[in-house]
């Protein structure tokens, strides 16, 4: 019983301390939507969530540990969301490669925010390490499943002559180019009509599925 106790007292510490850094991720993801990386500032961020400049400091020290677990906060949200569509009994290869569409081209990972937070990120990754590392990460885990179901589809077919990376590789640029579009132009383009896109081209290269 004393050592549940401490279990539960130490939880009650630690989850203000996890809500505060969220509600400053958060923050500046919406710093960096509006004004971009240059643009946002610890001022700006605590602007946003209406906090002051210590509780900033105190949670990230600096901008750039501040922009580096911003980063990180948006691709495990999207690892999370990938991992919750694919965690289902009986999905065919089909299906999995479905999910992860849908998981792209909706709520939490398809928002004009965090669109723009991806983009800014990807922008400035050339002269940032660590922020290529991040992103690079992602694109690789990502690209890495997209090979491997293409290539049991294609088994499945079957489909010869197909090359699942070249597959993949297309599917990946698609829906680069239509977030930037949406992000660009999202009153030309909406999130349905870009998934729809996207399952039409997988529809065109694998029509037995």
């Amino acid at each position: 019983m004393v050592a549940t106790a401490g279990k539960v007292s130490a939880k009650r510490r630690t989850a203000p301390k996890e809500k505060r850094r969220t509600q400053l991720i958060k923050a500046t993801i919406r710093s960096i939507a509006k004004r971009g990386l240059p643009g946002t500032t610890m001022a700006t961020v605590t602007n946003e969530a209406k906090l002051s400049l210590g509780i900033v400091n105190l949670h990230f020290q600096s901008k750039e540990r501040l922009l580096v677990e911003t980063l990180r906060y948006v691709t495990d949200e999207t690892r999370t969301a990938w991992a919750k569509a694919l965690d289902k009994d009986g999905l065919s290869s089909a299906e999995k490669l479905r999910a992860i569409l849908d998981v792209e081209f909706t709520p939490p990972v398809c928002e004009p925010n965090k669109l723009a937070v991806c983009f800014a990120f990807w922008s400035e990754s050339k002269s940032h390490p660590a922020y290529r590392k991040i992103c690079a990460e992602l694109d690789k885990q990502n690209d890495d499943m997209l090979i491997d179901y293409c290539t049991r589809i294609i088994a499945e077919g079957p489909y010869p002559g197909l090359d699942p990376k070249v597959i993949a590789t297309g599917l990946s640029a698609m829906s680069w180019g239509l977030w930037l579009d949406m992000l660009v132009s999202p009153d030309i383009i909406s999130a349905d009509q870009a998934h729809g896109v996207c399952l039409a081209y997988l529809a065109s290269v694998f029509p037995q599925h």
